[in-house]
């Protein structure tokens, strides 16, 4: 895939902002499955610090709330105004994903990129506390780090020059995965398979100088990524 809306954006700035393999690109590649359009509303759940809502408004152009449970939302709101967008485009705020601040049935479509792994493993979760907030026939569009295949039972060694066991027990494959959102009748699931862009967006990450991307180099390095991939998921409620 040639990411020419990601490629737009320019990769100094972004390089600054961004919280693990490039989310523009696994972004632009998700919405390639499942566009949005701009008379939506859309929640961009765990959106960090904003460049996902960012490219969703503007690419786009649907309303977006930018929902972030670590990063405050006045820091976000800086970043979107010296942008020059407004909240009739884009409004940032702290939710915990348990406890979303929202109406039942009020998103056409649920965006998360990178996030969902860490609270949508538990089989309750999406029927429980997302799902009820997204209209009849709206989507759920999830990109989540996974594996080709699960290893938990014999973690590779590559894998664990930069990550505990504890870190890898978010990731898992596509099989696992589909378990998971099986066991909630009400979600359709549309597509759920490996994205084009794993090594892509890994080494424009690889390529930033924060503690978590040097981390994440020694197992980069050494060979986990032939282990790994990244899963798009587009799920539509019933």
């Amino acid at each position: 895939m040639k990411y020419i809306r990601a490629n737009k954006y320019a990769w100094n700035e972004l390089r600054k902002r961004i919280m693990g393999p490039n989310p523009l690109k696994l972004l632009e590649e998700l919405c390639a499955l499942h566009p949005v359009s701009p008379e939506e509303t859309v929640m961009d759940l765990g959106c960090g610090q904003g460049v996902t809502s960012v490219f969703i408004v503007r690419e786009y152009g649907p309303l977006v709330f930018a929902a972030d449970l670590w990063i405050p939302p006045t820091e976000n709101k800086k970043y979107f105004d010296s942008l020059g967008l407004t909240s009739r485009q884009i409004i940032p705020l702290q939710a915990e994903a348990h406890a979303l601040p929202f109406a039942d049935e009020f998103f056409d479509t649920v965006i998360s990129v990178d996030s969902y792994q860490y609270f949508g493993l538990d089989p309750d979760y999406l029927g429980k506390h997302l799902l009820p907030l997204v209209k009849h026939g709206g989507y759920l569009l999830i990109t989540v780090p996974g594996m080709k295949k699960d290893l938990h039972e014999n973690l590779p060694a590559e894998m664990l020059r930069s990550w505990r066991p504890e870190d890898l027990d978010t990731i898992h494959d596509a099989a696992y995965w589909r378990r998971i959102l099986e066991k909630t009748g009400e979600a359709e699931i549309v597509h759920l398979g490996e994205m084009e862009g794993n090594e892509e967006c890994w080494n424009d990450w690889l390529s930033c100088d924060n503690e978590y991307a040097v981390n994440d180099r020694a197992a980069m390095e050494a060979g986990a990524g032939k282990y790994m991939n990244f899963l798009a998921m587009i799920l539509r409620r019933k």
